[in-house]
């Protein structure tokens, strides 16, 4: 009877992690939990690499930069307090680690404070960039091969928005982070991010049909396999590390 006691917790072990909150998986975390520490990763993968892809412009690097703010995060989950969302801090980390690694390879000039153009911000609205309607058949080869041939060209529209509003509009319209968690993740003055999110929508919209609006949730899609890649690769590296947490 205890084996089957004992069988039955290890097999609902998984389960009862995905339904933790993120405070909670990371007090597990800080106590050494991996299996907590990949639930969270999970979770979070998408997101974060869509960040890291934002600013680096480039898969390989957004992926070594998500694995590289997985360990800074594990090793100083101690300092993570609650003040803000889990979500706020990590997108905060994998966007320094992000930045750092502009600089360190010249790979692109550094993102230089723009001015705050007060009739711009004035302008600013609440209502989403995506317009209401009725969705098509997504079953049907020809529509799947449009909404494909969307999504190439609006990931391509969003590559080529000049760096400063490339990784706020990743954040506000894609991630629907809010203005004050994006402010947050990358450091910089709300009504900055205000004014950078309505430049980048009015760029796209200038170079964009409305009906291709939608295509914007898959941009960047987060595949099966990257995600279990960067755990993959992660979990590795931790299972060699002796470096304190903390």
């Amino acid at each position: 009877m205890a084996m089957k006691r004992e069988a039955k917790s290890a097999i609902t072990l998984p389960s009862a992690a995905a339904a933790l909150g993120d405070a909670a998986l990371a007090r597990q975390v800080e106590a050494g939990d991996l299996a907590a520490f990949e639930q969270l990763m999970r979770r979070h993968n998408r997101a974060l690499f869509r960040t890291a892809r934002a600013i680096l412009k480039d898969d390989a690097e957004g992926e070594d930069a998500v694995q590289e703010a997985y360990l800074q995060a594990y090793r100083s989950i101690a300092t993570f307090r609650g003040d803000a969302r889990l979500s706020t801090w990590l997108t905060r980390i994998v966007a320094n680690e992000a930045f750092g690694r502009l600089r360190k390879h010249a790979r692109r000039a550094a993102i230089l404070p723009l001015r705050v153009d007060d009739d711009l911000t004035a302008r600013e609205t609440a209502h989403d960039i995506r317009t209401e309607s009725e969705a098509p058949a997504m079953d049907r080869p020809d529509n799947m091969a449009l909404r494909r041939e969307m999504r190439q060209l609006i990931e391509a529209r969003i590559d080529a928005l000049p760096d400063a509003y490339r990784v706020v509009f990743m954040l506000r319209a894609v991630e629907e982070l809010s203005v004050e968690e994006t402010a947050e993740s990358l450091g910089i003055p709300e009504a900055t991010v205000r004014t950078r999110f309505f430049r980048a929508r009015s760029l796209l919209r200038e170079s964009l049909a409305q009906d291709v609006d939608r295509a914007y949730v898959d941009a960047f899609g987060f595949a099966g396999e990257r995600c279990d890649r960067i755990v993959t690769h992660v979990l590795a590296r931790l299972a060699g590390d002796s470096s304190p947490r903390g």
